[in-house]
């Protein structure tokens, strides 16, 4: 069983950065195909980066291309997502997710894609 532990949130001034962690157990790290998704409230899951655990493509979304970087390391089974210039709209909790295989582009940032989720971590920005 696949499990994920989040971590890294906290609150920041408009324009700050922060960086989760997301510790990964129960799999070998290099079969899964992993993401990040925030969920703000009254809004659905969005993703927000996405990469592949054998050190393959990784993307983000043009909402945060240049201010957002997914990142690995597999040595340590744990991915990340560096964020800068974060914005009140972003407040959210963030969730780490992963699937045990590859899929298409456009599958990457849809929830239903994924498998395994861990329980978030919330990213509060105050204006």
């Amino acid at each position: 069983q696949v499990q994920l532990v989040e971590s890294g949130g906290g609150s920041v001034q408009a324009g700050g950065s922060l960086r989760l962690s997301c510790v990964v157990s129960g799999s070998t790290y290099s079969r899964l195909t992993m993401g990040w998704f925030r969920q703000a409230q009254g809004k659905e899951r969005e993703g927000v980066g996405a990469i592949d655990g054998a050190g393959g493509p990784k993307f983000v979304p043009d909402s945060v291309k240049d201010r957002f970087t997914i990142s690995q390391d597999s040595a340590k089974n744990t991915l990340y997502l560096q964020m800068s210039s974060l914005k009140p709209e972003e407040t959210a909790p963030y969730f780490c997710a992963a699937r045990e295989s590859w899929t298409s582009v456009a599958g990457l940032f849809r929830e239903a894609e994924y498998k395994y989720w861990g329980q978030g971590t919330q990213v509060t920005v105050s204006s």
